[in-house]
């Protein structure tokens, strides 16, 4: 075995030859080795790449964001790159987007390893889940004031800001094509990034190569997402009509604040008639702890002031509780670069205290749409048509103010010759349901889903067979 100074000496020799020759070492290649992730414990064999760390975005606050990037696994260097961000506001892609819906890996229930994903997206493009903004699972700040006022505008610029810095670290992929997609409070994420983007590319030497977007279950417009919400209720009689007409009665869907009138009512809808479900999928079990009841996170919407009681949900009901313990292991956040700061508090799927101090929020998206289909962006929308938070109805109710030219009317799209869903193509716009998917489409639907990654990729019309 090579002693240490032997070791030493013949590092500098390659250094020194590699001088010699010419050859530079670029701060960022060896900041791409050093996010290199070797194997995550518990985790199977692959033949893809994995790196995940820190990328600073503000050096005075000290504020620096998570990152996991899973290469394809064929032929990476030909394939996009493709941005997944969760919503909440306040959760976080690594225990979503990554480990219950579109990454290469599962969590096992006790939290001790991992198994691979038949459905991941990483079939088709290079993955790279963002936790996002900071506070967010990871991600953290050194200034605690970041975390009782944040919101839209700061997550859009430390988010861009993070992608230019973060393709300095990965040169690799400054040119290849660019995707940004998310679910639910995603539908402000990734529009706002977008066009940041657009932004930042009209005056930068070194443009990003943004293609294209894609949001599942997206918060979009205030009023007709709670209006549709309330009908979504109503027209899955999951609420009376007598409560449905006091609801769209009494409530001003415009205002920012409801009224306690309104409150009361929506108390009433889903303490009185809502029953024990899930509201992230209304037709699957919720998950029960070891002594019957109901582990429920309380979270809020912007656009909606009454709370949704959030269960631990998936086909296995209780994924994310699986995610808590695994990511809170000592030697799996050594594997992946994370917690470097030692920061002082457990790592959690969301934060409620992000999601409670949300500072500012776009009442509509709906202008943005607008200016990223002038720019000529593929733009595609879907829904999950089984989610009573963001519901199919409240999507299309966004999406009908745009008043877009229909290209291609309204048909079913197959996969495995069994109907995946509806969908309608726009000018400018796809929109697509998935049937039988709650809010985490990925999770509950993943051939469907991944057949529609893939259509979104192509830029193609889903398949009528």
């Amino acid at each position: 075995m090579m002693a240490k100074g032997e070791l030493l000496a013949v590092l500098l020799m390659v250094l020194a030859m590699l001088a010699s020759s010419g050859i530079a070492l670029r701060k960022d290649e060896l900041g791409e080795a050093a996010d290199r992730i070797a194997q995550l414990p518990g985790q199977p064999r692959v033949s893809f790449q994995q790196f995940s760390g820190y990328v600073t975005v503000d050096d005075v606050a000290g504020r620096a964001l998570f990152y996991w990037l899973t290469e394809a696994v064929h032929d990476p260097i030909s394939k996009p790159l493709v941005v997944w961000l969760n919503g909440g506001p306040g959760c976080s892609s690594v225990a979503y987007g990554a480990s219950e819906e579109i990454g290469p890996f599962r969590i096992n229930k006790t939290g001790s390893s991992l198994y691979l994903n038949r459905f991941s997206w990483n079939a088709a493009a290079n993955l790279l889940f963002l936790e996002t903004p900071a506070g967010v699972g990871f991600s953290y700040t050194n200034r605690s004031s970041d975390l009782f006022d944040t919101g839209d505008r700061r997550t859009a610029s430390d988010s861009l800001e993070f992608l230019v810095r973060w393709m300095d670290r990965f040169p690799r992929y400054k040119h290849r094509e660019l995707y940004l997609t998310g679910e639910s409070y995603a539908g402000h994420y990734v529009p706002q990034l977008a066009g940041e983007i657009i932004k930042s590319n009209a005056k930068s030497r070194r443009p990003l190569n943004l293609k294209g977007i894609m949001v599942g279950n997206a918060v979009t417009d205030n009023y007709y997402d709670s209006l549709g919400t309330v009908t979504y209720w109503w027209s899955h009689a999951m609420i009376s009509d007598k409560t449905f007409h006091q609801l769209v009665n009494t409530c001003d869907f415009h205002r920012q604040k409801n009224s306690e009138d309104c409150e009361s009512l929506y108390s009433y809808a889903m303490d009185q008639e809502f029953g024990n479900i899930d509201q992230y999928n209304i037709y699957a079990p919720p998950c029960n702890n070891s002594v019957g009841s109901i582990t429920r996170r309380i979270m809020q919407l912007p656009h909606r002031t009454q709370k949704i009681y959030r269960r631990l949900s998936g086909y296995d009901p209780c994924t994310e509780r699986h995610a808590e313990i695994y990511y809170n292991r000592a030697d799996v956040q050594k594997a992946l670069h994370a917690n470097t700061t030692k920061i002082p508090y457990k790592w959690t799927a969301c934060s409620e205290v992000l999601n409670r101090n949300w500072n500012d929020s776009d009442v509509s998206i709906l202008p943005i749409y607008r200016h990223l289909i002038t720019a000529g962006l593929r733009i595609w929308v879907f829904s999950g048509d089984v989610d009573s938070v963001v519901p199919v109805t409240a999507t299309r109710y966004s999406l009908a103010q745009l008043k877009l030219r229909t290209k291609i009317p309204w048909y079913p799209w197959y996969v495995k010759n069994q109907v995946g869903g509806w969908t309608e193509v726009y000018e400018g716009l796809t929109f697509a349901t998935v049937r039988g998917a709650g809010h985490e489409v990925p999770l509950f639907k993943p051939r469907a889903a991944l057949q529609l990654f893939k259509s979104f990729l192509r830029g193609t019309p889903l398949p009528k067979s």
